[in-house]
Parts: C-alpha cells; structure tokens; sequence
C-alpha cells in the first residue's frame, strides 16, 4: 500500500482529527469482500489527490470502539473528517466515477 496509511484507536486522533487536510478513512476489515474491491480504487484516488487528501485504512475488527462511536453499521464506509468533524458519509463499494462525485466540494 503506497499513498494509504492503516490508523488504530491509538493514532486515529493525530492522523485524523487533527490533520490539516480533509481525511476520508476507509473503516473496512479482512473478511470483506466489498471492502477488497474498493481498496485499489481508493489507492488511485490517494496517488491523485495527495495534495488535498488524505486516505486511511481503519481495521474495525482491531478498532471497535472508533468504529461504534463514528455509528459505522456496515462496511465499507468511508467518512470524510474535515477539522475533526464527519463532513461526508459514503457507505458500501462504488465505482471510481462515484467516489470522486461524492468527494466534489471535498477534494
């Protein structure tokens, strides 16, 4: 994984609340079949937008509490921090295309 980071409970705050670009974090786990398909989708997205985004990986089955405090039900989710706060929800895999339409106004 190039542009894309894994974040724990123990970082979540300092790579993600904190950052000075918005973050979308991908909450997504090894048994998701879903959350595989989306993977190399979000590292081209990452290469691309690095200078105004920044994409992590949060493992929810080794970070349940974060995941049970952000309300994520299903995976993938993707939520989008902007200054510490939740600016944008985007929940199962879609298409390229489609993420970067739900990222406008973001990225």
């Amino acid at each position: 994984m190039g542009a894309i980071k894994n974040v724990t409970e123990a970082s979540f705050e300092a790579d993600v609340l904190k950052s000075d670009k918005p973050v979308l974090v991908d909450f997504w786990a090894e048994w998701c079949g879903p959350c595989r398909q989306v993977a190399p989708i979000l590292e081209e997205i990452a290469g691309e937008q690095a200078e105004k985004l920044t994409i992590v990986k949060l493992n929810v089955d080794e970070n349940q509490a974060i995941a049970q405090q952000y309300g994520v039900l299903q995976i993938p989710t993707m939520n989008v921090y902007k200054n510490g706060e939740v600016v944008k929800q985007i929940i199962g895999a879609k298409p390229k295309a489609m993420l970067l339409r739900e990222l406008e106004g973001i990225i």
